[in-house]
């Protein structure tokens, strides 16, 4: 269903008008996505999946699917306690596991045991038989568990509400070591950050500001704790209301040397050296920000054919509910450009074909340029969505607040409107 006029008028106005002028600093040369006002996206999967009767409370979908393009899966939770497999072709169910709470982390799919890692609100780490659902082992975090885990290194690791860091065997989920931080008192934003792996190191962000980094091997301090609240308090004067770093934290380089990027909500984001904590950039502007997405693109020709290569890009994608949607340089963290998000916010952008996928609490999907935030296509979806899409090639799935599970197919540049090609 493609949006009405004057739903799709009322977010490209939110994106659009108001916003801050395209800074100097903006590459204006277009991305390898050639601009199209409308038709770039098509639903062309739409089960309905989430079973109301087994909802408690309001019917919201979170986290974010997980492909399997080589079997023709997606797997995704829902608000009614499951973790369900579908065929990416048709949206036809292949089996649910029930668990006791919502499940809103995104699965981890590993094609070398053929299994899916994944937690739910109940408390528990499942891992299940990716082919059947069949269960392999579940561990109790004594926490909600709704960020994706990560397999590196013959661990598994994850993250809690409960402010746990987690370090377990994946074949039988037994514990190897743990981690945690006190959680912050007073009042903290909703959700939390998950864990990234690089080399020997696991980065991951509290609720009390701090973000540490871990030996792999025993859980050893890599580095002291940066405490990224008290960097918002000498920008503020004040002791922030917010403590909370929930953004994942995410690689880089700047400079010829490893960092890893994180959001305060107070504080803005930072760059901060892989190695040794120490602060690279901070842009405390970016308040509020709850997401950070590294989108990059290699150089590429001009499809014209009649200017000079395109040269390589990168972007640091930042979205907030309270300031917009940010992109920033990944060198220095100065302003490329914003755009004012429409009411309700918006999840983290996911690129898809050259271009970046969004879902909106309010007003549905939308896709939208990386080079300026220009809103290209748009989707109307009655009750909005909350869950973050997922997106391989051409191809996106998103759970909608409704629980109904949406394939899309992003038209790519100079491809025929009717190719529809299974993954």
């Amino acid at each position: 269903m493609k949006p009405s006029a004057s739903c799709y008028l009322v977010l490209v106005a939110a994106f659009c008008s108001g916003c801050e002028t395209l800074q100097s600093g903006a590459n204006p040369e277009r991305p390898l996505w050639v601009h199209r006002p409308i038709g770039a996206l098509r639903v062309v999967v739409r089960e309905p999946l989430t079973a109301p009767a087994r909802v408690k409370g309001e019917l919201y979908e979170r986290g974010r699917p997980e492909i399997d393009p080589v079997r023709h899966r997606v797997f995704v939770g829902s608000s009614d306690n499951g973790l369900y497999a579908l065929s990416s072709d048709t949206g036809e169910r292949i089996w649910r596991f029930e668990t006791l709470a919502p499940v809103q982390c995104e699965p981890l799919y590993d094609p070398v045991e053929e299994a899916l890692y994944f937690g739910s609100n109940d408390g528990a780490l499942y891992k299940v038989a990716a082919s059947s659902g069949t269960l392999r082992w579940r561990f109790m975090s004594n926490g909600e568990v709704s960020r994706r885990p990560v397999l590196s290194g013959g661990k598994l690791y994850a993250v809690n509400a409960n402010d746990t860091l987690l370090a377990l065997e994946p074949a039988t989920g037994k514990l190897v070591w743990s981690q945690h931080r006190t959680p912050a008192r007073g009042m903290e934003m909703a959700g939390y950050a998950g864990p990234l792996v690089v080399r020997d190191a696991v980065y991951v962000a509290f609720s009390d500001g701090n973000v540490a980094a871990f030996n792999t091997r025993d859980g050893s301090e890599k580095w002291p704790p940066v405490d990224l609240s008290a960097e918002a308090e000498q920008t503020l004067g004040e002791l922030p209301k917010y403590l909370d770093v929930d953004t994942t934290p995410v690689p880089g380089w700047v400079g010829g040397g490893p960092v890893i990027y994180v959001a305060s909500y107070a504080g803005g984001v930072f760059a901060l050296d892989a190695q040794t904590g120490n602060r690279v950039w901070a842009n405390d502007r970016a308040a509020g920000v709850t997401d950070l997405v590294l989108w990059s693109e290699p150089a590429h020709r001009s499809r014209d054919g009649q200017r000079s290569p395109e040269p390589s890009r990168s972007l640091l994608l930042a979205s907030s509910g309270a300031t917009g949607l940010w992109a920033l340089s990944p060198e220095d963290g100065r302003e490329i450009w914003r755009r004012e998000l429409p009411e309700g916010g918006i999840s983290a952008p996911v690129p898809v074909a050259g271009a970046l996928l969004v879902s909106t609490t309010r007003y549905g999907l939308y896709l939208f340029s990386p080079l300026d935030g220009g809103v290209i296509d748009g989707i109307d979806m009655s009750g909005g969505l909350s869950m973050t899409p997922a997106a391989k090639g051409h191809r996106a799935y998103v759970l909608s607040n409704s629980g109904t599970l949406l394939g899309l197919y992003v038209d790519p540049p100079r491809m025929p409107v009717d190719v529809w090609r299974p993954l």
